[in-house]
């Protein structure tokens, strides 16, 4: 018999490694920014924040911190800091390029910008360490529907070894702001999993209660039934504990079993106090000597609303894992998957997958995919029970916030589709969110949300979020080397694809243009 002794793993060593990777990094102007926090949002490695904090935690900063007034009704008095981590940053630039704030009589001048890292490294440490200790805002008081204000949330994923400049990354770490330490995440194999999980630096961490995500790497097959299977355990949990609380009602009072058991928890301010409710319980139970009491103790917490999601690639959604995806778009039960499309196995090496769009040179598709690419989000409306989003951060951010929102408090199954660019598509991956932006533009990536619970109210589920294409698919391709690349190789297929992909396009837009406005489609 091999006995084998356990080692602990601490959570979030990524902040320890400090690589100073970036010759340059970016460097925040007070007086030109507007403070929308578009930089905190793009950014794919949690490395330039904002926060808002009483003028008091200035009395002792370093001479080079920075601040400004802080722009807000409810922030009035008070000062807003955007704050880079040096040695963390990447260099990729896409906060500097999305920022909007400008010089009006010099645009070449922005409120984020491009300076050499060496000689600020030091300055800016000390800054770093400093801002850290700063209190957060009041989660409780953020308005979440503002990007402005939601990333004030303190993102539980940082400092990952993903490529820099990652599209999958910044899905991500919004998931963890939006949702905190009730986030339970089923991890597919693949890119997600190897900077989510590459021990020992995993970019997981806690907040400042020392509570995190619940994380955990499944097959690449099945991780859409793993997260199926953390829901059922979490609902079954909170029945028993519910079923518990009823049973010493007498011992910790009538009232607070009532506000426990009756509570909404359908945003933040409402958890909140759930929280809070379930802490006085705890403390009550601790001092109630019964197997009722002991048994309650141990599950208290699943009384506060857990968020379950099924995380990874199109390799996983539309490809290995697509029977599991199927089975809870579905089915009934609360469980949320995010699918971080590259249109590629970014992971082992780029090859072709369903959701591989035609003329994408790809492994296995050496002379550009022959095969349309499959329509997950109509599949997935198809049976009209699922919350079912299309989103690209680069292209409208705030409509990605709002999806998020949308997935999570939907009472039912959910999928978001998110655009993510990679480095496989042969870009500049500085300028990236340019080329999701373009690939809305043209039609080859179109946003909607469907929403089931628009039914009771009459209403058509499926809103189209995007315009109608206004460039040419052609523009959008050409921008990415695995559709150039087929020009050079096979340049009269190429012309041949392309007047095809323009006339997909310009059908899938007519007929989901067509769902969206019809009047008749609740009632069938």
């Amino acid at each position: 018999m091999t006995f084998r002794s356990a080692i602990c793993q601490p959570t979030a060593p990524s902040k320890f490694e400090k690589r100073n990777l970036a010759d340059e990094i970016p460097v925040w102007d007070p007086d030109l920014c507007i403070q929308c926090a578009k930089c905190s949002m793009a950014c794919p490695h949690a490395v330039i924040r904002s926060k808002v904090y009483d003028a008091k935690y200035l009395e002792n900063a370093p001479h080079t911190f920075k601040s400004a007034e802080a722009k807000g009704a409810s922030w009035e008095g008070m000062k807003y800091t955007i704050q880079v981590a040096p040695e963390d940053c990447t260099g990729c630039e896409i906060c500097a390029h999305v920022c909007p704030g400008r010089d009006k009589t010099n645009h070449e001048r922005k409120a984020l910008t491009m300076k050499p890292q060496l000689p600020l490294r030091d300055a800016e440490v000390d800054n770093w360490n400093y801002y850290l200790n700063i209190p957060e805002f009041d989660r409780s008081k953020i308005n979440t529907k503002l990007i402005k204000e939601q990333q004030l949330q303190v993102p539980l994923f940082e400092f990952s070894g993903a490529c820099s400049g990652c599209g999958e990354t910044p899905y991500i770490k919004l998931m963890t702001q939006l949702f905190g330490d009730r986030l339970v995440v089923g991890n597919a194999t693949g890119c997600s999993s190897i900077y989510g999980g590459n021990l020992p630096t995993t970019p997981y961490t806690t907040n400042s209660d020392g509570r995190g995500p619940t994380w955990s790497n499944s097959l690449f097959e099945d991780t859409a039934e793993f997260a199926l299977g953390f829901r059922i355990s979490i609902d079954k949990q909170r029945e028993y504990a519910c079923e518990l609380l009823q049973r010493v009602s007498a011992e910790i009072g009538d009232t607070l079993t009532t506000e426990i058991l009756d509570a909404r928890e359908l945003n933040e301010p409402e958890i909140f106090e759930q929280r809070k409710r379930v802490a006085i319980l705890k403390e009550k139970l601790r001092h109630i000597d019964t197997s009722d009491a002991r048994n309650l103790l141990s599950v208290a917490d699943m009384l506060v609303k857990k968020s379950v999601w099924g995380v990874g690639g199109d390799g996983w959604a539309y490809d290995i894992g697509y029977g599991g995806v199927d089975h809870i778009t579905a089915g009934n039960k609360n469980i949320n998957l995010l699918v971080l499309d590259t249109e590629v196995y970014s992971n082992t090496g780029g090859q072709a997958s369903k959701a591989t769009p035609k003329a994408a040179v790809a492994k296995f598709a050496a002379a550009g995919r022959t095969a349309t690419k499959k329509d997950l989000g109509m599949i997935s409306m198809s049976y009209g029970t699922a919350y079912v989003a299309s989103v690209a951060l680069g292209a409208r951010d705030e409509h990605t916030l709002r999806a998020f929102l949308e997935a999570e408090a939907y009472n039912g199954p959910s999928i978001i589709i998110a655009y993510s660019h990679c480095i496989a598509h042969g870009i500049n991956m500085s300028t990236a969110l340019e080329n999701q932006k373009a690939a809305v533009d043209s039609g080859h990536w179109i946003l909607y949300r469907y929403n089931p619970a628009r039914l009771l109210e009459g209403k058509n589920p499926l809103i189209l979020d995007s315009k109608k294409p206004k460039i040419p698919i052609a523009n959008f391709l050409d921008m990415e080397n695995r559709f150039r690349m087929l020009k050079k190789s096979h340049p009269a297929l190429a012309d041949e694809y392309y007047t095809a992909i323009q006339k997909e396009v310009d059908a899938r837009w007519a007929h989901y243009e067509y769902l969206a406005a019809r009047t008749s489609f609740c009632k069938e």
